[in-house]
């Protein structure tokens, strides 16, 4: 029986290299034949190579991770590596064989190269769908609240952010606040400041709504950091921050959040 082979998209470089030396640890016969640095890329790879697998970023320039799949003909089977977890549904609805959240763990991905070697192993003809769908109806089951109306998917967990020339993988649970500035929002923690270009209006809608509020149309506040609140003589409303020396105005339309604290 040959090696299999694998190709490997990824915007972030570092994070590329990081996987494939994860994938040698665990999976030393496997062939990374190719790394895409965006979806336009792997999709072009993905037909002319046929690997056998393809570790597929979500959100990259070009095409989406998704969309990559989407689009594969051939038998190369679907692995989804990446920082959000609310396209879980829509991954496993491309018959992905598994869901792997950034930053990957050893134990994580040792239990994902298992599953890959059970769906390598079966039959001719046998696609491992049967896996698929349970997983699928699994996470249905837990998107669904009584009632069976669909729920959104799990808060936004991690961001990547850059600091200069690098990409950080940052903990949403450090994050002080988020705040936009000109073409970028400013991801603020107690050790540095990052930037991300997801704007504030899309950061609302993904983020934990019980943690995360938004105290300003540039800005959004992690309440497990707030240290609490100031008003000036005007009146006007200020909140302040474990770890960061300023503070941060809090908009008349969002003042009325704060008046239990």
């Amino acid at each position: 029986m040959t090696a299999p082979t694998a190709l490997i998209a990824d915007d972030e470089p570092h994070l590329a290299r990081a996987l494939a030396a994860q994938l040698a640890a665990v999976w030393p016969e496997l062939n990374i034949v190719h790394v895409a640095r965006n979806g336009s890329e792997a999709a072009e790879r993905i037909a002319a190579l046929r690997p056998d697998l393809a570790f597929l970023d979500i959100q990259m320039p070009g095409l989406t991770g998704l969309e990559v799949a989407e689009g594969i003909e051939g038998t190369t089977r679907v692995v989804f590596v990446t920082a959000y977890d609310q396209y879980a549904v829509q991954a496993f609805e491309q018959e992905a064989i598994d869901y792997v959240l950034k930053p990957v763990e050893p134990e994580r991905l040792g239990r994902t190269v298992e599953r890959i070697r059970r769906a390598l192993a079966k039959p001719e003809g046998g696609s491992g769908a049967e896996l698929d769908a349970r997983l699928l109806a699994a996470l249905r089951t837990l998107q669904a609240p009584a009632g069976g109306a669909a729920r959104p998917a799990g808060p936004l967990r991690w961001v990547r952010a850059t600091q200069g020339e690098l990409m950080h993988q940052v903990c949403v649970d450090e994050v002080l606040f988020f705040r936009a500035d000109d073409k970028y929002t400013c991801v603020q923690t107690a050790e540095a400041e990052y930037l991300i270009r997801t704007p504030i209006h899309e950061l609302v809608a993904q983020l934990d709504g019980e943690r995360f509020w938004q105290v300003h149309r540039s800005t959004i506040v992690n309440l497990d950091h707030v240290a609490g609140t100031r008003r000036d003589e005007l009146s006007r409303l200020f909140v302040r921050l474990r770890g960061h020396a300023s503070e941060l105005p809090v908009s008349r339309a969002y003042v009325h959040l704060f008046r239990s604290m």
